[in-house]
């Protein structure tokens, strides 16, 4: 199990990030939450079998349909054993 971070900036609020962040973290097995920041980021905190966790955070660099990702920050950060994927409110 590894843990980390990852801070997504573009046009990333407004265009279902979240919804489709948890979609995407649900069908991977992927534990955590994903949450908008108030610049306008996108901040995500992902748990998983690293394997899965490198799918996703190729997911990430993209993004849904409508979004536009022009940067993307990931650090290891602390496992927490989260029981699911969340989208969370500010």
């Amino acid at each position: 199990m590894k843990a980390i971070q990852i801070s997504v900036f573009g046009r990333v609020q407004r265009v279902f990030f979240r919804a489709s962040t948890k979609s995407v973290a649900d069908q991977l097995g992927i534990k955590g939450f994903v949450k908008n920041l108030n610049d306008g980021s996108v901040q995500i905190h992902a748990e998983g079998d690293p394997y899965l966790l490198d799918a996703f955070l190729d997911w990430c660099k993209e993004g849904p349909e409508h979004a536009r990702v022009d940067e993307i920050k990931v650090e290891d950060t602390e496992v927490k054993n989260y029981r699911n994927f969340e989208v969370l409110k500010r």
